[in-house]
């Protein structure tokens, strides 16, 4: 459901969208609490919320029972034990912008009827998941993770198995002393576990906090144990005698007992301080080892915490100052140059990894040599990093003012790195290319991992690690190698001289494991017509063009007859084919080695002939489609494949002419302009209820 005007919503109208932001909080709560796995980023999610109090300010009237401002995190999953929270693990509400700290000083001073100086702690917001643990006579008894803020999960055995954490206290505490903070991991460690979890063929984790929270949300504890867990403190629960005054007090007196705390935690007493902290540690948050999303400002006298109180979810006395969450400021470490499956040479910039709405970020497109002149672009500069459309990492600006003098400009190679060969530029194109051909092992590999991609082939066990491993070791060199690993793999009889490649004794992997890469192999040998076409790796054909031309020639034998006799009038007469693309095409056929290539697959594989009817009876034929933002569900490719199918035209850039927008998550402008000119808008869930 788009969202819509607060200022301009029918009561009717905001019923209906209190009802869709219950649901999409709830379950946008339950991926980042329950499962570890958030589907919006912190920017979306902050949005819902915020619209969700805005519309409930405005009719108080239509609060829900279910109502996401009655609530905090996600129950307990229920393979957890429940621990009741004498004193319920609150959230903190938010601010974005600077005037707003102005704001919540005056609400602090308004409340307490006085115009004295309040005196306030600025304290780094960890991205990790909060914890509580409980000590009785200074012994560990209890764990537990917010849960819903009243009710968490028993993770006792698991904080046991972090490194450095107390379970003994020895100085006299009070007799029932629960501290809360946050258990996190550090960026250095996050890529270490990503990186063994790839060789070893298991999940990776998209960021340090889903790292951290599936770590400690461990049924066997055991496995909590082996990952590196950080943890700070950071405030108090139960506790039987509270005897310091103030939380400058507290995190002394925690820090004597044996506990951590963040050493950027400081004391500010106006809110200038408050704004210098926060900027301070958002230009450097970059040189921090491990990820931080904001600044927590809490008042810093106990009384006057009291006094001051809470509201529903809330503190008044604490709010979290959140860091913009689309974009972050890093160092630029070095640029790369990557040789893509076409030859073309592609700067990467890696960088010192920063979160960016919720994703660490250690690289980002430079896109090409012009663009690193335009923005000058030099190793060692202090850069704003930007997902667009918070998928693709980019560097969308260079701090100038914080380069040091001596940094040179950067040279773009002329030589391809991966094989030597000359790298030339055409005069109409911005891209720079690799002459080896398929002589350059960058194309060969990049070529070999097209080919399995979901969108071809869709050989699942064979990932960019593996393809990279099993070329390096002359396991498979072309695509026609990938079907017959399962003989080469057999053992071999007396008077053979081959050699069994033995893939089980590989490490990482197995019988199992050997067994479901060989079933999908034969899995894939039945191929269609738009995949076969699409998978060849033809430049400038993508998915949706491979569609259209095997709608138009229906069998393979046929286009390629075509294209050997380099019929380029037929090819550019189809819809959507244009005169470079054609020419790409025939290129590609003129090639003898490809040719090669292509008769040795079609003697182990089968392509169909394309047989599918358009449905002209669909909602879709005879319309034109633009898709925008990141579809949950589909890759962008099945989206427009799906759409084709349906008779539909797919555009790229929203007009008048556009019958329908899908838009995804985080749609950008192709949303707005759709909106300004009254455009059919509808979700990915009502896309595909409508193809059925």
């Amino acid at each position: 459901m788009p969202l819509i005007d607060v200022k301009s919503i029918t009561e009717d109208e905001a019923k209906k969208q209190l009802e869709y932001l219950a649901k999409e909080i709830e379950k946008a709560d339950i991926a980042y609490y329950q499962n570890d796995e958030p589907y919006l980023d912190d920017a979306k999610y902050d949005e819902l919320r915020h619209l969700n109090l805005a519309l409930e300010a405005k009719f108080p009237h239509l609060i829900r029972p279910d109502s996401p401002s009655k609530r905090i995190g996600a129950k307990v999953k229920s393979e957890f034990k429940k621990v009741d929270l004498a004193v319920p693990m609150l959230s903190l509400a938010d601010i974005f912008e600077d005037t707003e700290v102005a704001d919540f000083i005056m609400s602090i001073k308004r409340f307490l009827n006085s115009s004295d100086d309040v005196v306030f702690t600025s304290e780094p917001k960890m991205d990790g998941l909060s914890f509580s643990a409980l000590y009785e006579n200074g012994v560990f008894v209890r764990g537990s993770t917010r849960g819903d803020g009243r009710i968490g999960e028993d993770i006792t055995e698991n904080l046991r198995e972090i490194k450095g954490f107390p379970l003994f206290l020895d100085k006299d505490v009070p007799e029932r002393f629960e501290v809360r903070g946050e258990v996190f991991m550090s960026k250095a460690d996050f890529f270490a576990l990503n990186q063994k979890n790839e060789e070893e063929h298991k999940k990776l984790f998209a960021n340090p906090r889903n790292a951290a929270a599936g770590s400690l949300r461990q049924l066997d504890a055991r496995i909590t144990g082996k990952r590196n867990l950080s943890f700070i403190v950071y405030t108090w629960g139960e506790v039987s005698d509270v005897f310091w005054k103030s939380q400058v007090e507290f995190l002394d007196y925690v820090q004597s007992l044996g506990f951590p705390v963040n050493p950027y935690n400081k004391v500010c007493h106006n809110e200038q301080e408050l704004l210098n902290s926060y900027r301070l540690l958002m230009d450097n948050r970059a040189d921090l080892p491990y990820d931080i999303d904001g600044i927590v400002y809490k008042v810093n006298d106990l009384e006057l915490q009291k006094r001051l109180g809470f509201l529903t979810r809330t503190p008044r006395w604490a709010i979290a100052h959140k860091f913009p969450a689309e974009k972050a400021i890093t160092r630029l470490n070095n640029i790369r140059i990557q040789v893509g499956r076409t030859g073309a040479l592609t700067p990467v910039a890696d960088l010192e990894p920063v979160n960016v709405g919720g994703v660490l970020v250690s690289h980002a497109t430079l896109h090409n040599e012009d663009e690193i002149k335009r923005k000058d672009i030099r190793i060692g500069d202090i850069v704003v990093v930007q997902r667009a459309g918070d998928v693709i990492p980019q560097i969308i600006e260079v701090l100038k003012e914080k380069r040091l003098s001596d940094l040179a400009e950067f040279s773009f190679p002329t030589i391809c790195p991966e094989c030597g060969a000359h790298a030339i530029r055409e005069e109409d194109e911005a891209v720079r290319r690799c002459t080896g051909g398929l002589s350059c092992p960058a194309q060969a590999v990049e070529r070999l991992k097209h080919f399995v991609s979901r969108e071809a082939f869709n050989i699942e066990g064979l990932g960019d690690k593996v393809i990279e491993d099993f070329y390096k070791e002359k396991i498979i060199q072309t695509p026609y190698d990938i079907f017959t690993l399962e003989e080469r793999n057999r053992p071999q009889d007396l008077f053979s001289t081959d050699v069994s490649l033995n893939l089980e004794n590989r490490e990482g992997w197995g019988k199992k494991s050997v067994s479901n890469l060989f079933e999908a192999i034969n899995k894939s040998k039945n191929i269609t017509l738009s995949k076969f076409i699409y998978a060849l790796g033809i430049r400038q054909v993508g998915t949706a063009t491979a569609y259209l031309i095997a709608r138009h020639y229906h069998s393979f034998e046929v286009f390629k007859e075509a294209m050997c006799n380099q019929d380029i009038h037929l090819l550019i007469s189809i819809d959507g084919i244009g005169a470079a693309m054609a020419k790409d095409i025939v290129e590609f056929f003129k090639e003898s080695h490809n040719l090669a290539i292509i008769d040795k697959l079609l003697s182990v594989i089968r392509v169909e002939n394309f047989d599918d009817v358009i449905a002209t009876d669909s909602v879709f034929s005879g319309k034109t489609l633009v898709f925008t933002g990141t579809l949950s569900t589909l890759t962008r490719s099945e989206a427009k494949s799906k759409a084709l199918a349906l008779g539909a035209k797919v555009a790229g850039s929203v007009s008048n002419n556009t019958d329908y927008v899908i838009a995804g998550e985080s749609a950008g402008s192709k949303l707005t302009k759709a909106k300004e000119l009254g455009i059919k808008i509808i979700s990915e869930e009502e896309f595909i209820a409508m193809t059925v």
